[in-house]
């Protein structure tokens, strides 16, 4: 009974070993889903006899793989904290993955004999986006100018871009609720907080930021 054929390749950094028919999550590669893609840095081929191996890559050999969706990995979390700086900063990341099955390992001069399968229930896939499309639409009509929130005081705007995370963007949108100034940010209290969370779609932002920490910092210092 001979040996089933794997190989060992190259993507994103990392080394895989695969055989036919194989499920991996790799970092990104292009492609849309039911789509074929091939990996040519084939560092080894075994299970026929002696195993190949390359010097790095076995010229001309490759793997084909089929998408089976484009997705993201689950969040981490990244803190980072300066002793008596008042400096704290804490950020999400979710990795880009391609989830993809393994169709067959070809060796130097093979050509592909599998396919990816294809794809099916397009229609109902087609209707799920005229059904959804009214709602798109509902969001873009009611997207209008920010209603205010706040009774900017009197004087000259500060500047909120000096707030980590805030730019020239989101200044405007924070001014146009009424927060101009570094006081009414370090002055937000829990339940304004949650309307401009919901006002900005922010998700908590404010408080992950510490943005009344830094505000209160400039405040002080504007004095």
């Amino acid at each position: 009974m001979s040996a089933e054929k794997y190989a060992v390749i190259k993507t994103g950094g990392k080394q895989y070993r695969v055989i036919a028919d194989d499920i991996l999550e790799i970092e990104k590669v292009a492609g849309d889903a039911g789509a074929t893609i091939s990996f040519d840095e084939v560092l080894m081929i075994g299970g026929e006899g002696a195993p190949t191996v390359g010097s790095p890559i076995i010229e001309g050999a490759s793997v084909s793989a089929e998408v089976i969706e484009q997705k993201r990995g689950r969040k981490i979390i990244v803190f980072k904290k300066k002793r008596r700086k008042n400096y704290r900063r804490k950020n999400g990341h979710r990795q880009e993955l391609t989830k993809v099955k393994i169709l067959e390992v070809l060796g130097s001069g093979q050509k592909a004999t599998k396919k990816a399968a294809a794809k099916k229930e397009a229609a109902p896939k087609a209707a799920a986006s005229e059904k959804a499309a009214p709602k798109a639409e509902a969001k873009k009509d009611t997207g209008g100018a920010m209603v205010p929130l706040f009774t900017a005081p009197a004087g000259d705007a500060d500047d909120l871009k000096k707030i980590s995370g805030v730019g020239p963007t989101l200044e405007d949108k924070l001014n146009a609720l009424g927060i101009t100034t570094y006081e009414q940010v370090a002055g937000l209290s829990k339940d304004e907080i949650t309307k401009v969370d919901d006002a900005l779609s922010f998700k908590g932002r404010i408080e992950r930021d510490d943005w009344l920490t830094q505000a209160k910092t400039l405040a002080d210092e504007k004095k």
